[in-house]
């Protein structure tokens, strides 16, 4: 991976999952050109479905481990893509941390196994 590449990570900076992830990738020598911290500056809906189409869809960016999950019924409805995507953008909570990107990909989670593909790959 070239310099100038490097990758974009959406986070918490509180999270001990995107920490771990943010750590291993710099054990890697990965570049993090930006952290963008979810709560602090939220996604715009655009932005939302960018990551969606990277990670390879709404299903695999939103979080179902989310407790409004729950709370808002949501696991006895059928939820479209659209409904996934606008719930993302009202609510950074549901969208699966940390969000790595690297070019045109991006993995949603933190496994070092799919961190160290992306960056590779």
């Amino acid at each position: 991976m070239s310099e100038a590449e490097g990758v974009d990570v959406y986070w918490l900076p509180h999270c001990s999952t995107c920490q771990k992830a943010v750590e291993h990738l710099r054990g890697k020598g990965v570049t993090i050109r930006s952290l963008r911290d979810l709560k602090a500056q939220p996604l715009e809906h655009a932005e939302v479905e960018d990551l969606a189409r990277k990670v390879g869809g709404a299903e695999t960016l939103f979080s179902k481990r989310a407790m409004k999950y729950r709370k808002m019924g949501l696991h006895e409805q059928t939820l479209s893509e659209e409904d996934l995507l606008r719930l993302m953008t009202e609510e950074y909570t549901f969208i699966t941390r940390p969000v790595v990107v690297h070019g045109d990909k991006a993995t949603a989670g933190f496994s070092a196994k799919r961190l160290d593909a992306l960056v590779e790959g």
